[in-house]
């Protein structure tokens, strides 16, 4: 995979303000990954699949990577840039909400990256529970959302998607079964592994 084309949609992304994995982020997951076999990913929340084909690099040889999207445009953009990379065997999007899609699903996952609609962290964790295999673990980006979530931010317009992500925070710290930590990288990154 050229570097030179993950850089294009990387730009791209940034020019056309889609939310996409920070790189301190994307380090700080790398680093996690690096002695893991990892032969399948489930992510939840492709934009324009910019983070799947950063974490191909992370899967053994023949492995597979699940992502969810159900926006229209950006299911449209990723599968070009999918294609672009020559990722189309590795990375396969499910179209439709994850609140739908999730319970359907039965395979187990070695590394699980939550990146979606805030106001459903605490669905997605439960359901990322259930699927996540014993050794595995669970990313969930953007879980200190600008600093409002560990701030007293009560301010209407925010106010659900940050009670929820407070709530998945409550949910991964207090479970005696999980370990979870809080990393202070991009916009804040939960990791949670089983006991």
């Amino acid at each position: 995979m050229s570097n030179l084309n993950l850089e294009i949609i990387k730009e791209k992304a940034l020019n056309d303000h889609v939310p996409i994995i920070m790189d301190n982020t994307l380090n700080k997951i790398k680093d996690y990954m690096k002695n893991r076999k990892i032969n399948k990913i489930l992510e939840i929340g492709t934009a324009v699949g910019y983070s799947a084909i950063c974490f191909t690099e992370f899967l053994e040889k023949n492995g597979v990577i699940d992502t969810i999207e159900r926006n229209e445009e950006m299911i449209k953009q990723a599968k070009e840039n999918i294609k672009i990379v020559s990722k189309d065997y590795t990375i396969n999007i499910h179209e439709g909400d994850a609140v739908d899609i999730l319970p359907n699903l039965d395979d187990k996952y070695d590394m699980i990256f939550i990146d979606a609609a805030k106001t459903k962290y605490p669905f997605f964790l439960e359901q990322a529970l259930r699927l996540l295999n014993e050794n595995g673990v669970i990313f969930a980006d953007n879980i200190l959302y600008k600093g409002y979530v560990l701030s007293d931010y009560n301010k209407h317009k925010q106010r659900t998607a940050v009670n929820h992500l407070r709530e998945y925070i409550k949910l991964v710290t207090e479970n005696p079964n999980l370990e979870t930590e809080i990393l202070d990288v991009g916009d804040g990154l939960a990791v949670t592994k089983k006991r």
